[in-house]
């Protein structure tokens, strides 16, 4: 007698929409939740190698935090292609500029399988916005609550 595991398809992949409000949450613990359902694996069914995951949506994402002082000491770096072009800034700085969803966008592209097209493909997935209205109500999305799922997800001030 043998046994198969069941591998998804492509075409038999049925994806969900859901919504996350970021207000207040921690950053790596919400990057994870959110690596996780880009992938795929909170399926049973999950298959490595296929897209199986949802579309997730993240408002308020400039309300983010991070626990201890790694607003200010947490350093990021970029190089420019020059030489002597290194780049550095802080959270705090990411946040308070023009871009501050880049913070979550960076953390979450950082948990996925590194510089593969399948991560590529999925990092389309994720909508974040900086406010807290969005543009995907017609897709209906599954709202959820991730800040009353651990008390560890929320930071107080």
């Amino acid at each position: 007698m043998k046994s198969t595991t069941a591998s998804l398809k492509p075409a038999e992949v049925e994806k969900k929409w859901i919504h996350i409000d970021a207000e207040g949450v921690v950053v790596g613990r919400l990057a994870t939740f959110i690596a996780n359902r880009l992938r795929g694996k909170h399926r049973g069914d999950y298959t490595p190698h296929v897209d199986c995951g949802d579309y997730v949506v993240v408002t308020n994402v400039d309300k983010v935090v991070f626990t201890g002082k790694k607003s200010t000491d947490k350093v990021y770096y970029r190089h420019t292609g020059h030489p002597g072009g290194v780049k550095s800034t802080t959270p705090e700085k990411v946040l308070g500029g023009r871009f501050p969803e880049r913070v979550l966008e960076k953390a979450v592209e950082r948990m996925l399988p590194k510089e593969s097209p399948l991560a590529r493909k999925q990092m389309t997935h994720l909508r974040l916005f900086a406010g807290g209205a969005h543009e995907h109500e017609a897709q209906q999305p599954e709202t959820i609550d991730f800040k009353s799922a651990s008390p560890k997800n929320t930071r107080s001030a």
